[in-house]
């Protein structure tokens, strides 16, 4: 699929690509794996016809059904939260990151939601002045 980027998160085609390529993870993880369809499907808690489904990225299937085979195969689901991130707020999302590893992404996102709960963890437990806010400067 050529580098080309999601515009506009309205459009159909955003979800429907997301699951396409997700289900094509599913699915070339499960056969890496070895494991059946069949027997996936029943460890999931979905039917066989359905996780064909899934693998072939029906644009109707579900996003919740795409994430529990991804947490059963052990698989991040960067690749399915980034981009509906991207897609809320109306951003450009390039679909060629939806093909490859979105690890660094995935830490760079928790490392900022973790640095931004420890500053205001800090601003909420360490004594400041009571008229100052940490983003108020101080005037000259």
């Amino acid at each position: 699929m050529p580098l080309r980027a999601i515009h506009s998160a309205r459009d159909p085609a955003v979800l429907e690509t997301i699951k396409l390529m997700s289900g094509r993870r599913i699915e070339m993880t499960r056969r890496a794996e070895k494991i059946t369809q069949e027997s996936f499907a029943a460890q999931v808690g979905i039917g066989a016809r359905w996780l064909r489904e899934i693998e072939a990225g029906n644009p109707k299937s579900r996003l919740d059904d795409h994430f529990r085979c991804a947490h059963a195969l052990g698989l991040s689901t960067g690749h399915l939260v980034i981009p509906l991130l991207f897609m809320e707020h109306q951003r450009v999302f390039p679909r060629g990151l939806l093909e490859g590893d979105l690890s660094k992404i995935e830490t760079v996102c928790i490392d900022a939601i973790a640095r931004h709960n420890l500053d205001m963890l800090s601003f909420q437990l360490l004594p400041r002045d009571a008229d100052r806010r940490p983003d108020s400067r101080e005037d000259d």
